[in-house]
């Protein structure tokens, strides 16, 4: 008999919160928010012009000039291979060493090693994705102390 009336009071007390719970009951012109639902997408209007770019852009074309970027090493070509003489300096992350802003990918690491004054040639790569999080990317192919 116990159970039957707290089953019993149980029902009422759900009964009373849902419909407590639901604001327009029936009608279906609001939605829970209060919004009124949204059941056409609004159509153009046919007299104004459509958006024109001012400037056209190439999705092939270079991002930028080349040149010097601030707080940086010049931007290079891919292809032009360089050599760079300094001290290299080990990078934030380990086993990420950097020369002249430049992160050192590649070539004999009995040679790189951070503290060394070496010489070393190679291309950039600018478009490489690392994860050492700081400098241009820059493929060694030859490193010699110096």
């Amino acid at each position: 008999m116990r159970t039957i009336r707290i089953a019993a009071a149980a029902l009422i007390v759900c009964t009373a919160l849902v419909a407590c719970a639901a604001p327009d009951a029936g009608d279906g012109s609001t939605t829970p928010t209060g919004a009124s639902p949204v059941t056409e997408l609004p159509t153009p209007d046919p007299t104004s012009p459509l958006p024109t770019p001012a400037d056209p852009v190439d999705p092939t074309a270079p991002l930028g000039r080349p040149g010097k970027r601030p707080g940086g090493p010049p931007m290079p070509t891919a292809t032009s291979e360089q050599t760079l003489t300094g001290r290299i300096e080990a990078g934030v992350e380990p086993g990420c060493l950097l020369l002249d802003g430049y992160l050192l990918l590649g070539g004999p690491r009995e040679v790189l090693t951070a503290g060394a004054t070496v010489t070393v040639t190679g291309r950039p790569a600018p478009g490489m994705l690392t994860t050492c999080q700081q400098g241009t990317p820059f493929q060694v192919a030859s490193a010699k102390r110096a």
